[in-house]
């Protein structure tokens, strides 16, 4: 098997396996009849970078940003269907999902209608798929700082750490075989917060554990 090939299927398996941390979310909401523990932005926000790389997996036939991505925007679909289902605040909800279709909806006009189709429309469909991915993988860090003061861990997820620092390193690689920075560059600062969270899991274990009120909770 070709080394691409094979960072082809980790890019596949990793992230399937991240987007799939919102079943999760999804459990807790049937279990409680509610919504109210749970975030909504990061459902819709997901869905939105997954359709963006999905079109420029089309424009650039690469498949597998294609399937990968057209799997997490199904799955986070599905998110939003039963945040909408057990949320109080369906009103909230619909205008957010309003926004972010009236944003998708322009950025489909601008990138399908307006822009000159060829290298002009890829490169900037992907530089806007990067710098969104960017920001989605920086938000975080303030969370990251209030842990660092109080040394409690409770808002961090063990498993999606290592699943998000897996992914990231996987489409990091992929994007550096292809010679393509629009995948490569928006998963490097990927590595690096996942690589913070680990020292921070590892930095303050011992003072967790010891606390009888500790869980994990998914951000």
């Amino acid at each position: 098997m070709e080394f691409l090939q094979l960072l082809s299927w980790a890019c596949i398996v990793f992230t399937v396996g991240m987007f799939s941390t919102g079943l999760t979310d999804l459990k807790k909401m049937r279990a409680s009849k509610s919504a109210d523990n749970v975030q909504f932005l990061p459902f819709l926000t997901t869905c939105l970078n997954n359709l963006g790389w999905t079109y420029y997996g089309m424009l650039k036939r690469d498949g597998t940003l294609v399937l990968v991505n057209t799997i997490g925007a199904i799955l986070q679909v599905l998110y939003i269907v039963f945040y909408f289902h057990y949320t109080k605040e369906k009103r909230r909800v619909m205008s957010q999902t309003l926004a972010a279709g009236a944003v998708l909806a322009s950025g489909w006009i601008y990138f399908s209608m307006l822009l000159p189709h060829g290298e002009t429309q890829l490169s900037q469909l992907g530089l806007t798929c990067s710098v969104f991915t960017v920001s989605m993988y920086l938000s975080p860090l303030t969370d990251l700082v209030a842990i660092v003061r109080s040394g409690n861990l409770e808002c961090l997820s063990f498993p999606l750490t290592v699943a998000t620092f897996l992914t990231s390193s996987s489409w990091t690689l992929y994007g550096l075989q292809l010679n393509d920075y629009y995948i490569m560059v928006p998963n490097t600062p990927g590595i690096l917060t996942s690589l913070i969270r680990l020292y921070l899991f590892w930095r303050f274990a011992s003072v967790n554990h010891s606390s009888p009120s500790y869980k994990l909770i998914q951000i």
